[in-house]
């Protein structure tokens, strides 16, 4: 359920817009449930949850070789990892379908997406023969792989049967 957006008087709407992408590539997160703006950090102990109504909140950042380890792999929570690239078609039209899974289980899953082609390290470590790679890793292991697009249905399959298969 998306809340209303924010309003500041004499905001016109692109103003607005870019003050919401300003606050996206900040780690700002505002809070499907109560509409409060959280900050959430790439890396943290626990699982990111709303300072006023305490709910989960989707957690979704970037990655590349330098902060892998400390963002994808110190989590306590299975963490999809999406392998893409700026100029893949397949990649920037799965996008959205894995930022809404992320949104529909916020607490349970963390989306980490790494671009191969300023992290090769990455990419080598995981053996991107293709892009977009998803990977599901559970303690720093993969649990599940796939290449290619796929539709927001086939994914949310994918990665459902990932974290059965990852909380065993």
């Amino acid at each position: 359920m998306e809340s209303a957006p924010s309003f500041t008087l004499g905001e016109s709407h692109g103003q607005r817009r870019e003050r919401d992408n300003e606050a996206m590539a900040s780690g700002l997160i505002r809070c499907a449930h109560c509409g409060q703006m959280n900050r959430v950090p790439a890396a943290a102990a626990g699982t990111p949850r709303c300072g006023k109504c305490h709910q989960p909140l989707p957690w979704i950042t970037d990655a590349d070789d330098a902060t892998f380890g400390e963002v994808a792999e110190s989590v306590k929570i299975p963490v999809l990892i999406d392998l893409w690239a700026p100029w893949c078609g397949p990649c920037r039209m799965v996008s959205p379908a894995l930022e809404q899974l992320a949104r529909d289980l916020a607490g349970q899953l963390k989306l980490v997406k790494v671009n191969v082609d300023v992290s090769p390290q990455v990419s080598r470590r995981f053996d991107a023969q293709a892009i977009p790679t998803l990977l599901v890793l559970r303690d720093g292991k993969v649990v599940a792989r796939q290449t290619g697009a796929a539709p927001l249905a086939a994914l949310r399959v994918w990665v459902e049967d990932a974290l059965a298969g990852a909380a065993h």
